[in-house]
């Protein structure tokens, strides 16, 4: 779910808004440009420092352009730098981007490995990438140690940003549009009144502001504050040195910060590198995190700011830097000729989850951050800022850098602290998908923790909760299952975080009955009068209905993107209750409800969150039904519960609310009760189900069987980029609905214009299972096909070629015996197709494949 849903908010009249950037780095300049090619120039830029170096992260970032990212949104927004950066020339002619390529080396073979993953990445998302030999290394890089390299990662579309003078071209180009900058203007306070940011203070002078936009890097905090908004971020310092001249560069590098060489990586030692003009830059995350308090940061005048001196840099500290030295020589051993000549330690931001943080304030309408955001993504992310103000969404999706989707639990001073020093000590730690943080660990636990542990639950985190992925105590149901369940043996890589304990609890789940812990499902009651009429115009199904019902809807944005999948139930005529994806939903709805009651008083809704409050479990299976007859006289039959109805009831003495519906595709129901009454639930089921073989089932079981369901997972398998048919909804836009809805009439020609489609695939080998993001080639297509170039790398694996698609979910299917992946890829392809997933370096051949893959007629779902 993202937050693009505010065109009805801005409509752009006559004059546009009155918009003020607070901070003039190469964000806030690039969102000034932005807003000017979309028409919008009522804007003014607030600085305090010179613009010429504004002294922020921008004035000394060394500039590195690694498009390599799991998330196809920072992929696209490196591109968009990239291109920008190209084409903005200053009075000498030259951009302010130098295309020297990118270059990350392995020096073990886990690194090595790696790289394969990142050159799919790449590939999945249209960015060119090869995996190259040791020889080419050292050829593209001549200082390097070559008997030191495995192997490479190229990706040659990279390079370096000239971040400063990127930034002054961006300026120039904006104020010609009518921009206003003004500098040394430090903000001291932002007025608000009902909910709405109305002005910029600068000491007495009073702005009036439509709009505000916080580009004030790692002050933001500082600057949320004066919004009411938390800004989760921390300033971290990050060293970087220059040797003396190095040999083989004298004379090598027109300018003086010139580069020919690729920028270099070594990530097994925290490194990187870059020639800068006749001596080395180098950068490294090896030494100890150095949080930084605002407060004590060296205070200047803007006068007295200089490309040495400024708030964003600190005194250097050697003895930090001593050991990636001595790693350094050894990898370049040329540098041994030469001595640090200066160093410092430049300030950058860094948050709970390692993401940037874009978006407006779930408290305060009109008030928009875009913070903790690299040279890498300025430009990119400016824009998709730029969008969002002007025209009401990002082209871009922006739910994983969404400023709101931090539970308040996750934005507490002290989880941001340890967090970002952690993500700070990780950033080129090899890290697997399902790998959770090690600390902080216990924050969130649902009320059943006592009896997972007792049945020996083993927890990953996600989202600060603690979350079963499997039971040990399900490991004696390995003997009795039959021999067509059992997973096969999977790679070293696929096996972590993975149990061959799952095959057995989708087995018991498929032909028995089990438990599910639901609770870490984010859940919120709308309320009020108004509640049914503001969910009827932001869904694609219809809200007003009778008590009972409970639909799956969608939340589309005014382009008809999809920002979520959510499950509505009517409680009451004045309560719903919404099973949403993240912290964005509540945002989004939260900031509905308000501007509706404010609108029209007599239909006021409220948004409550309930998930702290109250606790969820799932009990599915063919046995569902007789273990739940056990503890309740309720009826439960198919006349007295429906398929996708919900009713209040009591278990064993325990209130509750059931809903007829399934993840995992079996006959039961997500039983509801408070948090109080949730161990007393748990046990009551428990004891009910133990003639029938009852068991407790972990998440891996769990996404096994939603996709052999097809269920899809918001933000994996389709986002804001996606419209509902192209991605298999559109049965949740319910043709009946007549009324209008956010995003509706756009539906009809972004559905026409599609040329993707959410394909099911299986993969031919059972053992060859994929986790997600990898490039999907079809086989004798026209792109990127097995038959075009996608032969041996020098380093024994493919390469590459285009991709034709990529990979979103995928899990070994217990019930039918086959590796599943779900991949977005050509809407021309048929069932029986055959294409190739690129995993590691290697091509697996898979099939698509007619989806649902188990129980296509419902049969089991609906009795």
């Amino acid at each position: 779910m993202t937050f693009h849903h505010h065109r009805k908010e801005y409509p752009v009249p006559n004059a546009t808004p009155r918009v003020v950037i607070i901070g003039a780095g190469i964000v806030g300049a690039n969102l000034a440009d932005e807003l000017a090619q979309l028409g919008w120039t009522n804007t003014l830029v607030i600085e305090q420092g010179p613009l010429n170096i504004p002294g922020g992260s921008t004035s000394h970032a060394p500039g590195l352009v690694f498009s390599s990212n799991g998330s196809k949104s920072m992929t696209e927004f490196a591109q968009y730098t990239i291109e920008k950066l190209t084409s903005l020339k200053g009075a000498d002619g030259r951009g302010s981007f130098l295309p020297v390529g990118g270059l990350e080396i392995a020096t073990t073979d886990e690194r090595l490995q790696d790289l394969h993953r990142r050159a799919g990445w790449n590939r999945s998302y249209g960015v060119e990438a090869d995996v190259i030999d040791a020889d080419e290394c050292a050829r593209l890089f001549p200082m390097l140690n070559r008997d030191m390299v495995l192997g490479g990662l190229l990706t040659p579309g990279d390079g370096l940003a000239l971040a400063a003078k990127g930034t002054q071209l961006v300026m120039e180009r904006a104020r010609a549009a009518g921009v206003e900058f003004r500098d040394r203007t430090a903000v001291t306070d932002i007025e608000t009144k009902g909910g709405k940011v109305t002005a910029v203070f600068a000491g007495e002078e009073r702005i009036p502001a439509d709009i505000v936009v916080s580009c004030a890097g790692f002050w933001g905090p500082k600057i949320g504050e004066m919004a009411g908004t938390t800004i989760p971020l921390l300033p971290l310092g990050h060293q970087f040195a220059w040797t003396t001249e190095a040999p083989s560069l004298i004379g090598k590098n027109e300018l003086p910060a010139g580069a020919q060489a690729p920028i270099l990586r070594y990530q097994d030692k925290d490194l990187y590198y870059r020639e800068w003009g006749e001596r080395i830059g180098i950068g490294s995350y090896a030494h100890r995190p150095m949080p930084v308090d605002l407060d004590e940061l060296p205070k200047y005048s803007p006068d007295e700011i200089t490309s040495e001196k400024m708030p964003s840099s600190l005194e250097f500290t050697p003895e930090d830097f001593a050991p990636e030295w001595d790693a350094t020589k050894e990898l370049l051993p040329e540098l041994a000729q030469t001595q640090i000549q200066r160093g410092f330690n430049g300030i950058f931001s860094f948050t709970p989850d390692g993401g940037s943080l874009v978006g407006q304030s779930r408290q305060v309408d009109g008030f928009f951050v875009a913070e903790a955001v690299w040279v890498t993504h300025g430009a990119g992310i400016a824009r998709a800022v730029a969008e969002l103000i002007a025209e009401g969404q990002s082209r871009t999706d922006l739910s994983g850098i969404d400023l709101n989707r931090f539970e308040d639990a996750l934005t507490t001073p002290d989880y941001v602290s340890e967090t970002s020093q952690q993500n700070f000590v990780e950033i080129y730690d090899v890290i697997h998908p399902l790998q959770p943080r090690v600390s902080p660990r216990d924050l969130r636990s649902s009320p059943f923790r006592r009896q997972q542990e007792e049945l020996g639950a083993f927890f990953l985190e996600t989202n600060g909760w603690e979350r079963p992925h499997w039971f040990e105590a399900n490991a004696s149901l390995l003997s009795e299952m039959p021999a067509e369940w059992a997973a096969p043996e999977r790679d070293a890589w696929a096996d972590q975080f993975h149990s061959p304990i799952a095959a057995a609890e989708a087995w018991k789940t498929r032909t028995s009955v089990a438990m599910f812990d639901m609770t870490q499902l984010k859940r919120f009651e709308v309320t009020g009068p108004g509640a049914g009429e503001l969910l009827h115009g932001m869904t694609t199904s219809s809200m007003l209905r009778k008590p009972g019902a409970v639909s799956y809807t969608l939340l589309l944005d005014e382009a008809g993107g999809i920002t979520s999948d959510i499950t509505v139930a009517i409680l009451d005529e004045e309560t719903y209750q919404v099973g949403a994806n993240s912290n964005i939903d509540f945002a989004y709805i939260s900031r509905a409800a308000r501007h509706q009651s404010a609108a029209d008083p007599s239909k006021w809704a409220t948004v409550r969150e309930t998930t702290p409050g109250t606790c969820c479990i799932g009990l599915w299976g063919p046995l569902a039904r007789e273990v739940i007859s056990k503890v309740t006289d309720e009826d439960f039959s198919d006349a007295g519960l429906k398929y996708f109805r919900t009713k209040p009831a009591v278990l064993g003495g325990v209130p509750v609310t059931a809903m007829r519906l399934s993840y995992v595709g079996e006959l039961g129901w997500e039983i509801y009760t408070s948090a109080d009454l949730g161990s007393k639930l748990w046990d009551v089921l428990w004891e009910a189900g133990q003639e029938y073989g009852i068991i407790a089932g972990g998440r891996e079981a769990f996404n096994s069987m939603r996709l052999e369901k097809g269920f899809r997972s918001f933000g994996s398998d389709m986002t804001s980029e996606h419209e509902p048919v192209q991605a298999g909804l559109g049965f949740a836009v319910k043709a009946s609905k007549t009324d209008d809805f956010i995003g509706k009439s756009a539906l009809q020609a972004r559905a026409a214009a599609a040329t993707k489609k959410l394909t099911c695939l299986t993969l031919d080998v059972p053992s060859d299972v994929v986790l997600g993001k990898e490039p999907v080639y079809v086989v004798g297509g026209a792109s990127g096909s097995a038959g075009d170039g996608g032969g041996a790398d020098a380093s024994g694996g493919v390469s590459g070629g285009k991709s034709d698609g990529y990979v979103t979910s995928a899990a070994y299917g217990y019930s039918i015996g086959k590796s599943i992946a779900y991949a977005w890829l050509p809407n021309t392809l048929s069932v029986g197709d055959a294409v190739e997933i690129e995993y590691l370096g290697r091509r697996l051949p898979a099939t698509v494949t007619a989806e649902p893959l188990f129980d296509p007629e419902m049969t089991r779902l609906k009795g």
